[in-house]
């Protein structure tokens, strides 16, 4: 880390400001180019500099230049935003110089590289997914660094966008409901995907948000609810005592919700049918459901 901060502050900028650039990438006198490309890096020219270090990298392997080079090459298109090409070289940086003078921030940067890559959470989560890998090996391989809150406050975020997308995966089952159109098995039901998503969720991500486990949290009540009134009558009482036990879960973990008066309705409602033994109440039946549309209506 010392080393790094030292080449930002005393990098000679050798030939950046007044050389030729076409001289400078035509010649075969490598370390004459990588110092220009030191250069171009201190100057801010990033992409000159990425092109420089990209045509000595493999001239200069094994040389007392050659971790340098690799490391300014990442650093390089780390700063010009190219992070697909960045990762990779800062993951070849540590795995072929894993006692190198940069080997920590290379870490750390190749994580922020999938990190700044992360697309919208409808999308493919793989970059997340590899981001927190990631962070948690620089974090298992520098337990003591200076970058370890940061990274952790990271690491919390990212299981926060891979729950949200699980959310997002959940809302959309408990919408469709009683739609049939896209079931692929018998038995299959939109509220159980709900319930298996928003549940394996939970499990999957302990250190998700208060905010995000409360929402997964009301929307496995809801759908189990709802899962209950549609069941037929030999599953029915099963399931409403299901949805019973789940209230007093969510209400013990969090008396103070915001959906606590939902979760309440819900309660009373699967009470009385269980108390008739399944038989519902057409008229809580209609008032339910008009809550349930408008409800909906506001996620």
């Amino acid at each position: 880390m010392q080393r790094y901060r030292l080449i930002l502050f005393f990098i000679i900028p050798f030939l950046a400001g007044c050389g030729d650039y076409n001289s400078v990438m035509k010649t075969s006198d490598y370390e004459y180019k990588y110092e220009a490309g030191k250069g171009y890096y201190a100057e801010g020219y990033y992409r000159k500099a990425a092109e420089a270090f990209g045509q000595v990298l493999a001239a200069l392997k094994g040389t007392q230049y050659g971790d340098e080079c690799l490391f300014l090459l990442g650093m390089s298109n780390y700063r010009m935003g190219d992070f697909e090409a960045a990762t990779q070289y800062f993951k070849k940086y540590y795995q072929s110089y894993p006692k190198g003078h940069y080997v920590e921030i290379s870490r750390y940067l190749c994580a922020m590289s999938f990190y700044n890559s992360i697309p919208d959470t409808r999308l493919d989560q793989s970059s997340t997914m590899e981001a927190m890998t990631e962070f948690s090996n620089f974090l298992e391989y520098f337990p003591e660094t200076n970058l370890k809150s940061q990274s952790q406050e990271i690491i919390f975020n990212l299981q926060d966008r891979l729950i949200e997308k699980e959310l997002l995966s959940a809302k959309l089952y408990y919408d469709l409901g009683t739609y049939l159109g896209n079931m692929t098995s018998a038995g299959c039901s939109n509220y159980e995907a709900s319930i298996v998503t928003a549940q394996n969720a939970l499990k999957d991500y302990p250190y998700a948000s208060p905010e995000r486990k409360e929402e997964l949290s009301i929307m496995v009540l809801r759908a189990k609810y709802h899962l209950a009134r549609q069941s037929v009558i030999e599953k029915r009482l099963d399931r409403f005592r299901d949805t019973i036990d789940e209230y007093y879960a969510f209400e013990n973990e969090f008396p103070e919700s915001q959906y606590l008066k939902e979760a309440k309705r819900i309660l009373n409602h699967a009470e009385r049918v269980v108390s008739k033994k399944g038989v519902m109440d057409e008229n809580d039946i209609e008032e339910d459901e008009t809550k349930s549309k408008n409800k909906k209506q506001k996620l």
